[in-house]
């Protein structure tokens, strides 16, 4: 894996109860994201359109919010834009389609690749099964990756975030099937989002809990609006504290733990810089904004 373009594991934590795209634009504001992106570089995001479900309902990414991450990196005159993902249900196309996702990209003139089609290489895994899997080229176009999903509640991963948006975006369906399961990768899930996220760096990661999901996901939870958005330089970080919004610690979330171990990026709070809403601010928030009641993990 290359390097991250950012080493440091800076984070930050805006909060805006009204409006997901200024709360983002915040985010992005206090880890200086401006300043993360070159002219000559290939910005590739991918973001979380696993279902045909509206966004309200805490599944997929939200259109409008997209369009203002697309906006901002567009401002910034990169060489290259473009959205890349593969859906796990059916046809990228179609649930693009359906979402309302493809007539934005036609309008902002953003180009798009389905992640489930080639052209392919094939990448050896630090994993016991499966060994390896195809991927698309893409992989080694991009110059600088963003993760864009909201936080959910998850069935086999526990929680499923940055980290996972992309482990499980990327392997193609034309070899793992709808669902993407026919290959192995659900054997050992969480040892496999940990080996893609040794191979497939993101320097940009967006967690977004406008909607969260929780009670159960990846699709059949219940969504309810922290206001939150969480940005930053290291997604191990980001997990790290959506993970805590949640109630979590990383001990809790395997592929993430593993993750933290194999020096993927930094769990522990004491060496991220969190910029703006504090860790145990955030998590009185989001419990509140779920459960009526306000806690934090350390409190």
């Amino acid at each position: 894996m290359r390097e991250r373009r950012v080493p440091l594991s800076n984070v930050g934590t805006s909060q805006n109860r009204e409006n997901e795209s200024d709360c983002l634009l915040h985010a992005l504001s206090l880890i200086q994201a401006k300043n993360m992106i070159k002219s000559d570089d290939v910005v590739v995001i991918t973001p979380n359109f696993v279902k045909n479900i509206p966004p309200e309902y805490g599944v997929v990414t939200g259109n409008n919010t997209l369009r203002t991450l697309i906006r901002f990196i567009k401002e910034l005159n990169p060489k290259r834009i473009v959205m890349a993902c593969g859906s796990g249900s059916k046809e990228t196309r179609i649930v693009l389609d359906e979402l309302g996702i493809t007539q934005l990209l036609r309008q902002e003139s953003i180009e798009f690749i389905d992640l489930n089609h080639g052209p392919f290489t094939e990448i050896s895994l630090n994993h016991d099964y499966p060994e390896k899997t195809k991927i698309n080229t893409l992989l080694y176009e991009m110059t600088f990756h963003v993760s864009f999903t909201q936080l959910k509640q998850h069935e086999e991963a526990v929680m499923s975030a940055c980290i996972k948006n992309v482990a499980l975006s990327w392997p193609p369906a034309e070899e793992h099937g709808h669902p993407k399961k026919n290959c192995g990768i659900h054997k050992d899930l969480h040892g496999f989002i940990r080996s893609m996220v040794q191979i497939i760096p993101i320097d940009l990661s967006i967690l977004s809990t406008m909607p969260a999901m929780v009670g159960t996901g990846p699709i059949k939870g219940v969504a309810r609006n922290a206001g939150i958005v969480i940005a930053g330089t290291d997604p191990v970080s980001v997990d790290t504290i959506g993970a805590r919004l949640l109630g979590y610690k990383p001990q809790a979330i395997n592929y993430l733990y593993q993750s933290i171990l194999a020096g993927v990026g930094k769990g522990k709070l004491e060496e991220i810089q969190i910029s703006g809403l504090s860790i145990k601010d955030a998590e009185k928030a989001f419990s509140y904004a779920v459960y009526d009641q306000s806690f934090a993990i350390d409190e």
